[in-house]
């Protein structure tokens, strides 16, 4: 969610729409819960009203919750999250975050010291089913409800519940007067119904790091001070009630203390909003795309105003090169909103810090703007494959950023490449199936979330090929948009995509911590042997300086991908992997050999791959 820079830096945009009609999804991305047979996905209506009081941060909240049990089980029992109640001290997010080696600075022993005013709750006070009462109980950050009848499949049932809350001193991403002073960063704000599938319940605590949600339409009914301007997910419904003049702050609002803002989002899994009394509201148009909102603080000083006028013409770059390289955003609006603490992504809009530099704006938008298809529309589960959302968006980013300002993409990779290889080394690695909460270690979290997931990604175009890789990533949108895609997932597309076996790079990368490390052994005339150090196996580059200095590119294929990439090298006898050397002939006598010339593998000891 966070772009890191190193290991710890992050950043993101959200902001709002003005666009008047209720525009519905395109037909050829909407959602559809048949993919394949045998799967299915649920889905919700959410239609909510909301009071906000800007002077003591609380708000009332009326839910109206229509819940499609698209499984084919007897749903007994639902979940909420209740994320804001993380925001108290004692709660588990507060006790990890002192418990933990290498504690993130933005949480420390902040909210232990978060005065009764400060903290962040959601407090239900009322709950139906179908008009009937139902017992619930709040269990620190999720609410466990006991229906009043059991929910077949198929079925579709109405929740009715009132709710308050309280908005949280801005501890992470959601929260009121963060350090650059926006009032109001709404994430994760609203009793949200926790996500059921084929592994059953996710109603993880909220403890400090990714969510899962249920796809779903959202109508949201927004009560606020007049003098706010809001911006977030979904489509504004009423402009000409909110003033024709919102976007300049040249408004003809109604008389009274509030106005009523009114926001539809079809097809999404979440909804976000940010308010604050001192936002600009600028817009820029994509060709054949989206219309792009950014908001921002007029009181910031002028360089950075600068900034986020410099940052439109890049965002609509950003925008054109992930609908070519990845799919067609399916949105009428995207939105960077100045409001994070960080940077994190939500439905159509991402919540950012505004006060950086350019090259940190550009870069924490560009993170972020990428996880609009990589988590947002394709939803995997980010508490179980943080990788795929984060390694791929970082990797999408950065080669949005190397064509946009014309860098050299393998020379950004190298130092991807080079903290993976850190980590590896550093004996606090734990597989890539750790959920994101019981990494030992911060750092070792966001660096296999986002650096380890990004070499996946970058890597896989040396396994299979650059042009397969490409195709691979856009037959994904293609099958997966609109669902909750696993790892096996997307490694089945680029197997049908390549004509190759790659179950064992998912095992191998993902579910264990084994490295990869070849060698050249020895070279005797026209003999060459290398030998496998590391328990990871990989097909093999190699080029070959002969004694009167011309060069031969081999290629040794991995006997269990049962194929080749496409490749104009040399191409000779499998390796199997169990065999821990390797050895061939060539036409002539051998002055050197190297491995992996091109530094696309991720070896973690190249002093070995040259003799």
């Amino acid at each position: 969610m966070k772009r890191l820079i190193l290991f710890l830096i992050g950043f993101t945009s959200v902001i709002n729409s003005c666009i008047t009609q209720n525009e519905s999804v395109s037909s050829q991305t909407h959602y559809n819960n048949v993919i394949k047979p045998g799967y299915w996905q649920q889905h919700v209506d959410y239609k909510m009203e909301i009071d906000m009081d800007v002077n003591t941060y609380q708000y009332k909240g009326k839910q109206t919750l229509v819940y499609t049990n698209n499984s084919p089980d007897v749903l007994n029992k639902v979940f909420y999250h209740l994320y804001l109640n993380a925001f108290q001290p004692g709660s588990e997010m507060d006790t990890r975050a002192q418990n933990i080696p290498d504690s993130d600075a933005r949480i420390g022993d902040r909210i232990g010291k978060l005065q009764p005013n400060e903290i962040g709750y959601i407090r239900v006070n009322s709950l139906k089913q179908n008009g009937v009462v139902l017992k619930h109980e709040t269990v620190g950050t999720v609410l466990e409800v006991e229906l009043a009848k059991p929910i077949q499949p198929g079925e579709k049932v109405t929740f009715n519940m009132g709710f308050e809350a309280q908005v949280p001193v801005q501890i992470r991403r959601s929260g009121r007067n963060n350090k650059e002073g926006v009032a109001l960063s709404m994430a994760q704000w609203y009793p949200k119904l926790a996500e059921y599938d084929f592994e059953g319940w996710h109603a993880d605590p909220y403890i400090g790091r990714e969510f899962h949600g249920v796809w779903g339409d959202f109508d949201v009914k927004l009560t606020i001070d007049k003098t706010y301007v809001v911006g977030g997910t979904g489509y504004l419904q009423n402009p000409n009630e909110i003033g024709h003049g919102y976007e300049t702050g040249e408004v003809n609002r109604p008389s009274g203390d509030k106005l009523t803002w009114h926001f539809v989002a079809p097809n999404v899994h979440d909804f976000t909003w940010a308010a604050d009394p001192d936002y600009i509201h600028d817009s820029a148009q994509v060709p054949d795309g989206p219309l792009l909102h950014f908001l921002y603080k007029s009181t910031m000083p002028q360089e950075k105003l600068e900034n986020w006028k410099n940052l439109q013409p890049k965002a609509v770059e950003l925008m054109q090169f992930y609908s070519e390289h990845v799919g067609m955003y399916p949105y009428k609006q995207y939105s960077v909103i100045q409001g994070g603490d960080g940077g994190m992504e939500y439905g159509m809009c991402t919540l950012i810090l505004g006060e950086g530099n350019f090259e940190g704006l550009f870069g924490v938008t560009a993170h972020e703007m990428g996880h609009s298809w990589f988590q947002f529309v394709l939803a995997t589960n980010e508490a179980r494959h943080s990788w795929m959302d984060e390694g791929f968006t970082e990797y999408i980013g950065t080669l949005a950023e190397s064509h946009i300002f014309n860098r050299d993409f393998e020379e950004l990779s190298k130092r991807v490449f080079g903290i993976y290889t850190y980590l590896a080394k550093s004996g606090k690695e734990q597989p890539q199936t750790t959920h994101s909460d019981r990494y030992n270690f911060n750092q070792a979290y966001s660096i296999s979330a986002y650096y380890k997931g990004y070499v996946f990604l970058k890597q896989l175009a040396y396994v299979i090929g650059q042009e397969n890789q490409e195709k691979a990533i856009k037959q994904y949108f293609t099958d997966f948009s609109f669902k909750h895609p696993r790892p096996i997932d997307f490694i089945r597309t680029a197997e049908k995509v390549s004509g190759l076996e790659l179950d064992w790079y998912l095992i191998d990368w993902t579910q264990t911590t084994n490295t990869i490390d070849y060698g050249v052994k020895t070279v005797e005339d026209k003999s060459v042997t290398l030998e496998r150090l590391g328990l990871m196996p990989m097909p093999i580059d190699l080029k070959v300086t002969y004694t009167d200095d011309s060069t031969e590119n081999f290629y040794i294929p991995l006997q269990i991908m049962r194929g080749e990439k496409p490749t104009t090298a040399t191409l000779i006898k499998d390796w199997a992997w169990a065999y821990p050397t390797y050895t061939f002939e060539t036409s002539k006598a051998v002055k050197s050999v190297e491995i992996d010339p091109n530094h696309l593998m991720a070896d973690v000891n190249r002093e070995n791959n040259k003799k």
